[in-house]
């Protein structure tokens, strides 16, 4: 048995004590998708609701791992981990933590509507309460980053969830509607006052929570504001503190504000192109009978059609990192000496490879892209399909909002499609592995939106899951990653950065996994 402590909450306790409690209200460019913790995997959606909902374990605002909801752990096999649970926990409610809560929580996330199980749907064999505050979790087989992937394991009170009609998770592809989409009862540091749908959510600090607070908020109120301009004008104008998500074009202006202050910093996210390859005709194009999109030739046209450089420069205003693989090289176990283009930009070799393919005058495909999810991203998904129609592709063009083009995404209703991935929730290089690339089945690889399918390389990904020896799993990463890029499967672009503001009296802890962690903020 081998015995895991974590020194970090002992530290956490010893925190200074907080000064003058103030109020804060932010904005982002999108609403949350939902208040169920176990049914979106939506990562703005996913990362508000950690102030709310918490996990047996959690990454602080350096990513590093650190206690919650279990005290310590132990692994009793190479399948088998135990976790002791904090006693004492209340829910917002008042309900005390207990074992059955996590095993709930566990089978709620097996349930059809629950998109949040991710890489756990794959991994975990069972979940089993063995005391009142100790819970096993046994994996299908060894899985060395297991508490990783239990970050957004969110727990919630059984018996609230039976009381309210909400022992499954809400079917957000489905347009269901429940109790838990509604309201919260999580034991995060902030509990849900109001919720109004594309209207401000107002949170307030939870009062029986477990740990010292390092916040000084008495209030938090989100509101999204959806059109960039209008968020930077209600920054500048007070009717906001702080914004999550910055227009590029706007930073001279906050910067020139004495009373304002910019904060920026590399992302994890990659954003990427990706295709349908599952499908024999496709659904949005013009072309019957075939798919051109399975055709590497195709792929590799479209590919040397985007000239990566010209959209870092002119769309992101420089503010971009080129990416050369799906996986970011600022994750854990992700290689840098791949990270480059596999081809050059060159639209004359793109319409040689057209012709081959049997396309001569090109076709039409439908592009679907989000117009408020990622930085520039319709204008980025404007670029590329000026880029696509002069090698003779004319784009279709599918920019929704947030929540139309999820309910795309999550449907697989795409031919073509835009989509960021930031090896989250494990902040690392596996995340991208099995969530994005590997073959998509009911259970795993959820963001597989494209179905690419590798059996090489769902082979690898199997070893790298399972190897311990961070030498030999980074070499398997590499080899994963090579397979893929030979294959052109997905278009990588770059990562984004993250681009917050506020006022200056507050603190805001960046992190490159761009979520804002309440529980660091201060207002001076």
């Amino acid at each position: 048995m081998r015995l895991i402590h974590a020194a970090a909450a002992a530290a956490m306790l010893a925190a200074a004590p907080p000064a003058l409690a103030r109020s804060l209200s932010w904005s982002f460019a999108a609403d949350l998708l939902t208040l169920d913790p176990h049914s979106s995997n939506n990562t703005f959606t996913n990362a508000f609701l950690d102030n709310v909902y918490e996990s047996l374990v959690r990454h602080n605002q350096r990513l590093e791992l650190e206690p919650s909801l279990a005290v310590r752990w132990e692994t009793v096999s190479p399948t088998v981990w135990r976790f002791h649970l904090r006693d004492g926990v209340r829910f917002h409610g008042g309900e005390t933590l207990g074992a059955e809560d996590v095993v709930f929580s566990w089978q709620r996330l097996n349930t059809p509507g629950a998109l949040a199980r991710g890489v756990l749907g794959g991994i975990v064999k069972e979940v089993r309460a063995t005391g009142p505050l100790t819970v096993e979790i046994e994996t299908q087989r060894p899985f060395p980053i297991l508490l990783n992937a239990l970050t957004q394991m969110h727990i919630m009170d059984s018996g609230w969830a039976a009381a309210n009609n909400a022992t499954a998770a809400t079917n957000l592809q489905q347009r269901e509607e429940s109790a838990a989409s509604r309201s919260a009862n999580g034991t995060g540091p902030f509990r849900v006052r109001s919720r109004q749908i594309d209207g401000p959510t107002v949170l307030e600090p939870h009062a029986q929570w477990w740990d010292r607070p390092q916040h000084n908020l008495t209030e938090v109120t989100f509101q999204p504001i959806r059109s960039a301009a209008t968020r930077t004008a209600a920054l500048l104008g007070g009717q906001v503190d702080a914004l999550v998500e910055l227009p590029l074009q706007d930073i001279p202006r906050i910067e020139a504000n004495p009373n304002l202050q910019v904060v920026q910093g590399p992302e994890l996210r990659t954003i990427y192109l990706g295709f349908d390859h599952f499908r024999d005709e496709l659904t949005h194009s013009d072309v019957r009978g075939r798919n051109p999109l399975r055709d590497i030739r195709v792929r590799r046209a479209i590919y040397q059609a985007i000239d990566v450089e010209a959209l870092r420069r002119s769309v992101m205003r420089g503010n971009a990192w080129i990416a050369g693989t799906m996986a970011s090289p600022f994750l854990r176990g992700a290689p840098e000496d791949i990270n480059t283009r596999t081809f050059p930009y060159d639209p004359d070799a793109a319409k040689r490879l057209l012709a081959e393919a049997g396309y001569p005058d090109g076709f039409s495909v439908g592009l679907a892209c989000p117009n408020d999810r990622y930085v520039y991203d319709e204008r980025l998904c404007i670029a590329i399909s000026g880029m696509l129609s002069r090698i003779g592709i004319r784009v279709i063009p599918q920019f929704e909002t947030l929540a139309l083009w999820s309910r795309r995404i999550n449907s697989l209703d795409a031919s073509m499609f835009m989509l960021g991935h930031a090896g989250l929730p494990l902040a690392d290089a596996y995340s991208t592995l099995s969530e994005v690339l590997r073959t998509r089945t009911e259970r795993t690889a959820g963001l597989n939106v494209g179905r690419w399918s590798n059996a090489e390389f769902d082979a690898l990904v199997d070893r790298i899951a399972e190897e311990g020896d961070e030498a030999r799993r980074r070499a398997l990463i590499r080899d994963a990653l090579l397979i893929e890029k030979r294959e052109v499967a997905h278009v990588p672009l770059h990562q984004q950065p993250v681009v917050w503001a506020g006022r200056r009296n507050i603190e805001l802890s960046q992190s490159p996994d761009n979520r804002l962690r309440l529980r660091y903020v201060r207002v001076n």
